[in-house]
């Protein structure tokens, strides 16, 4: 009996646990000691995930399972006594957190980063309405783990250290299929890089999905699992229109009941002490023979910009950004920002591209946020973008020719 009682008490203290320790090298007291293979198990609750360890060639996967959803301080420490280590980390579904880490031979470098982790369970009752992408190749978006992606030409993980951080506001996304996590190359989103700009100060949590427009992210109860967990402090980014595009009925369109559905947006996250910031959707890729883009979004955007001003909210103005920045590769090179023969969703270039331009307009006009950029953002212009050539974050080994859903 008293044996049984011992055995209860440490499973619930394992459940209870937030913060963890883990050495990959050097056996450092306090710290668990994680062999290069070891898989992770549901009852050990933490390992590379399968086809993954460090005997392996990049990308690896770890993964920790956590007691409950919200923010979590994580902090790496790179490097190989013996050779050069380049290390890239992404979190949970491809979520870009440290780019591009070079160690000389005996250097150790650590990061600290923020990841947000959240299940599809809703406080007070209910849940969000997954598709099943999000409950089979996409499930690192909604599980009860966080997983650590390591990759580029040689990554080394010496330790990791992870602890809740309940204490830190955190940037909500409200999106579709341009800003949600894409799981699988050649798709990606300015959602995905975001986190790569921010400081450990402030969490992304990004709640954006393929094929949502305002009414379908209400009506999956999607928005009402961002205002169960959204707290005064916090932002909410909201980007949709290209989904909306295609809803139908008497009175139903851009200035009408678009616009009254970005109100209640807006509303339901200031009810919650939170800032909402509007975004213009981003371009299609349609060139015309002059060479310039054309909108293919009808009065979505000017929808977008109207409701800023309207309700005294920000809007940041994706829709021309993106246009210059297109336009700037010009028809021959625009694609490189694209996905294969897609002509809405972005590859890992384009969508790092779009997220500059979030964060440019962030250093420019959002004091309140601009606090929060990392120490190495550099002013960026839209019409003069980063050499396509130059552009060096490892794209993942799994593919899909399947399409995010929408268009």
């Amino acid at each position: 009996m008293r044996a049984m009682l011992w055995l209860i008490l440490l499973v619930a203290a394992a459940n209870a646990q937030t913060s963890f320790r883990f050495d990959f090298a050097s056996g450092k007291p306090g710290y668990l000691q994680v062999p290069p293979s070891l898989l992770y198990s549901d009852e050990r609750r933490y390992g590379f995930e399968p086809g993954s360890s460090l005997a392996d060639k990049p990308p690896v996967y770890f993964s920790v399972r956590v007691p409950e959803e919200g923010n979590y301080r994580v902090r790496v420490t790179l490097g190989d006594p013996e050779a050069e280590s380049i290390t890239t980390i992404k979190a949970e579904l491809r979520r870009l957190m440290v780019e591009k880490v070079r160690t000389a031979p005996g250097e150790f470098e650590t990061r600290t980063f923020l990841v947000n982790t959240r299940t599809p369970k809703i406080a007070g009752g209910g849940e969000v309405r997954l598709k099943e992408r999000e409950k089979t190749s996409e499930i690192w978006a909604w599980d009860d783990r966080i997983t650590l992606e390591f990759t580029n030409a040689r990554p080394a993980v010496r330790a990791i250290e992870i602890e809740k951080a309940d204490e830190v506001p955190t940037i909500f996304i409200a999106g579709d299929s341009t800003s949600t996590d894409q799981g699988q190359e050649p798709f990606n989103s300015w959602g995905q890089m975001l986190p790569r700009f921010f400081k450990p100060e402030i969490a992304v949590a990004n709640h954006g999905e393929s094929g949502e427009s305002l009414k379908s992210f209400l009506g999956a109860r999607r928005l009402a699992k961002v205002m169960s967990v959204i707290r005064p402090g916090d932002f909410l980014l909201i980007q949709m229109g290209h989904n909306d595009q295609k809803e139908k009925g008497e009175g139903v369109g851009a200035l009408t009941t678009y616009k009254a559905d970005l109100k209640q947006f807006i509303r339901e996250a200031r009810e919650h002490g939170a800032s909402p910031i509007l975004l213009t959707s981003v371009h299609r890729l349609t060139f015309n023979a002059e060479g310039k883009i054309t909108n293919s979004l009808g009065d979505y955007p000017e929808a977008v910009r109207q409701a800023g001003v309207e309700e005294n909210v920000p809007v940041i103005d994706l829709n021309a950004m993106s246009k210059a920045f297109y336009e700037a590769l010009g028809p021959a090179h625009a694609r490189q920002a694209f996905a294969g023969n897609d002509t809405t969703h972005h590859s890992n270039y384009g969508s790092y591209e779009l997220a500059r331009c979030i964060v440019e307009w962030i250093r420019r006009d959002h004091p309140e946020l601009k606090k929060f950029l990392a120490a190495d953002v550099t002013p960026f212009d839209p019409a003069h973008p980063d050499a396509f050539e130059k552009f060096d974050i490892p794209p993942e080994p799994l593919r899909t020719v399947t399409k995010p859903y929408g268009k």
